[in-house]
């Protein structure tokens, strides 16, 4: 009994880290519609583990549940993401100033020079992978800090403003925009400027905010067909 337990659980935490990556890949979008049979043909296995997977995303904060009428994927609560995008402001801001505290040089920060600091004709551009090193980007920063809390929380926060976030990098402009200031902010830290690199930093992230403020279901929609491309 034990073991088909085991393999229930195992298969539900599957299925949670699919559907999750549906949304973040934006083959789900906000008010999509969906059924647990649906899931469970989908990939090939049974309800209940289809059924703990969903429960678990609609606790994060993913889906609603409606009797009779299935799942839907939660539609976006930009007063919600403002108020995330408010704690990485807080949350980057702390851990720059402990960087700039510190007498040494965390190897992560090394690592975040080499990715961003390079020429232009050797930036990447492919918007998954660019918005997935902007995520590494910033976390790295905090994980810099050394604080292995604000990094737990940090991380939650990344992963709640994930969709949102990868939109801005179909935009070519936004791209360069952040090599630009990515690489500013890393000179500014690496000389220990503190007030430079919080000035800086919370242009970048207010900026990303402005921009999230214009996203449309039309918007979103036109990702998931570019994504599907791919």
């Amino acid at each position: 009994m034990s073991q088909i337990i085991s393999q229930s659980n195992a298969l539900a935490e599957q299925i949670y880290h699919k559907v999750k990556q549906d949304i973040f890949d934006f083959y789900l979008l906000p008010h999509d519609r969906f059924t647990e049979t649906q899931i469970a043909e989908r990939y090939a296995v049974s309800r209940t583990p289809v059924r703990d997977a969903l429960y678990r995303l609609q606790r994060e904060g993913y889906l609603d549940v409606a009797f009779r009428r299935g799942w839907t994927v939660r539609p976006l609560d930009f007063t919600r993401i403002d108020e995330l995008y408010d704690l990485r402001v807080v949350l980057e801001s702390a851990a720059v100033e402990r960087i700039c505290a510190r007498p040494d040089t965390p190897p992560v920060l090394e690592s975040l020079r080499r990715q961003w600091l390079v020429a232009e004709d050797q930036r990447e551009s492919e918007p998954q992978i660019v918005a997935e090193m902007d995520e590494n980007f910033h976390i790295g920063l905090v994980e810099a800090s050394g604080n292995r809390e604000m990094l737990r929380v940090h991380r939650e926060v990344t992963e709640h403003i994930r969709i949102v976030r990868r939109l801005d990098f179909f935009k070519s402009a936004r791209v360069e925009h952040t090599y630009n200031e990515h690489g500013r902010i890393l000179a500014a830290l690496f000389r220990r400027k503190s007030d430079d690199v919080l000035l800086m930093l919370r242009a970048h992230i207010g900026q990303s905010k402005i921009e999230v403020r214009k996203i449309s279901l039309s918007m979103l929609a036109d990702a998931r067909r570019k994504h599907g491309q791919e």
